[in-house]
Formats: C-alpha cells, sequence, structure tokens
C-alpha cells in the first residue's frame, strides 16, 4: 500500500467530511459552529453539503477523491498508477477552484450563466478550512503522479515541494495581479469597459504635478519613480563598503 496516497487521501477526506467547508464568520477556532454542524449548511462538511443541504455540485470532488483508492496498491511503476492520480489530483484541484469562482453570495458569480442556465438561489461563502486541505490533498496527488512519471527522478518530496511553491506563488502574487489588471478595462460594476483603461493609466491621481507648485502630492507613478532612484543609487554608492 502506498503510503504517500493514503495520507493524502486522509488529508483530503478529512476535510472534505469533518470539517467545515465555507469559511466562518465567528472564526474557525471559536469552534461556535460545532451549535449548527451538519446541518447547517454554513458550518457543515463538504460531504453533507453535497449529499443534504442542496450544493450537488460538490459531489464531484467526493469522486475524485474515490479514485486513486483504485491504485493504491499498485506499484509506482504501473502507468495506470500516475494517470489515474493525475486525473484525480488535476480534475479535484481545478474543478474544487473553479465551483467556488462560479457560484458565490448572490449565486453565479458571471452573468452569462444566468442566461444559460437560469437563475439560482443558492449562496455559496469562500471556501474554509475543509476546502483548503481538500485542494491542498488533490495537489500533492497530482505532484506524486508527476513523480511516477519519471520528474525529478521519481522524487515525491522534490517535486511536491516545488508543486507548493508554484501553487503559493500563483495564489499570492499571479492572481491578485492578474485581478488587478483586469480591473484595469472594467468599470465600476465589473463590465468590460476598454475604454476606460486609458482614462485610468493617464489619470491625475497618478501622473500629477501638483508637488511641484503646492503642498498636496505628486501622482504615485513619480513618488515610485523617486523612490526607484533613490534605492538605486543608495545601493549602488553603499556598494563598495561592502
Amino acid at each position: 500500500m502506498n503510503r504517500t496516497v493514503v495520507l493524502w487521501l486522509a488529508v483530503g477526506w478529512i476535510g472534505f467530511a469533518i470539517l467545515p467547508w465555507y469559511a466562518i464568520d465567528d472564526g474557525f477556532w471559536t469552534m461556535a459552529w460545532f451549535d449548527g454542524y451538519v446541518t447547517d449548511v454554513d458550518y457543515a462538511p463538504g460531504l453533507f453539503v453535497a449529499l443534504f443541504l442542496g450544493r450537488e455540485w460538490l459531489i464531484p470532488i467526493g469522486l475524485a477523491l474515490l479514485a486513486p483508492l483504485a491504485v493504491i496498491n499498485r506499484p509506482k511503476m504501473d502507468p495506470l498508477f500516475s494517470v489515474v492520480l493525475l486525473g484525480a489530483g488535476g480534475f479535484g484541484m481545478a474543478y474544487t477552484i473553479l465551483q467556488g469562482f462560479t457560484v458565490g453570495l448572490v449565486g453565479w458569480n458571471w452573468e452569462f450563466l444566468d442566461a444559460w442556465f437560469g437563475a439560482i438561489e443558492v449562496r455559496q461563502f469562500g471556501m474554509g478550512y475543509g476546502s483548503l486541505l481538500v485542494i491542498g490533498a488533490f495537489l500533492f496527488l497530482f505532484a506524486q503522479g508527476i513523480a511516477a512519471r519519471g520528474a525529478i527522478n521519481g522524487d515525491v518530496f522534490v517535486v511536491g515541494s516545488i508543486s507548493l511553491v508554484i501553487a503559493l506563488v500563483t495564489a499570492f502574487i499571479f492572481f491578485p495581479v492578474s485581478r488587478i489588471l483586469v480591473s484595469a478595462v472594467q468599470d465600476n460594476d465589473e463590465n468590460f469597459a476598454p475604454g476606460q483603461f486609458v482614462d485610468k493609466l493617464f489619470s491625475h491621481d497618478i501622473w500629477g504635478l501638483d508637488c511641484l507648485t503646492s503642498s498636496v502630492g505628486c501622482g504615485v507613478a513619480w513618488n515610485s519613480l523617486t523612490l526607484a532612484v533613490l534605492t538605486g543609487a543608495g545601493t549602488t554608492r553603499l556598494s563598495p563598503w561592502s
């Protein structure tokens, strides 16, 4: 039995069947969620939310967590081992993240889904500790599938570490930056409005030179440029002393 697969399946099922799926307003560590555990959609684990509380779109996540059981006793060199882990891990991770962005507090998060499937009345809070463990489990199952393919000499630890770093950089750097870039071509109602990009790009708040004629500060572009020049000049001057 592959112990690493067993470990991450256990982590995934703890997140899906035991811990609350959604983020809790009162805080997870207050343990106030015990009062509505299983019966309240805001506090219940994903498994109960999917089967009994009207969030059927979470069922594929449970199916993806079941798939690795088919290869739990197979050797790493078996081609089916890597195929199942790559499929279950990749699909599970992508689907879990996608469903979180698709359904929000007011139903569909994207208007075109209203036109395709009709409006829905159910709501969905942000993902909590349960979903975090599930996504982590899928990530490392996927990494083990990559290692089984022979990547980095099949070293599961190294492949898993690299996968974790990539996931963290994507979540905390690329995703926020992409959101900022997308907002540059949207209006206040998040409608696509590329014409406003020019107005935002050449805004007085960015390029204003009021600091030259009054006590009002200059735009952020000039402040950033000044900081960059001073930092570069300072480090260049100090470099001979290092």
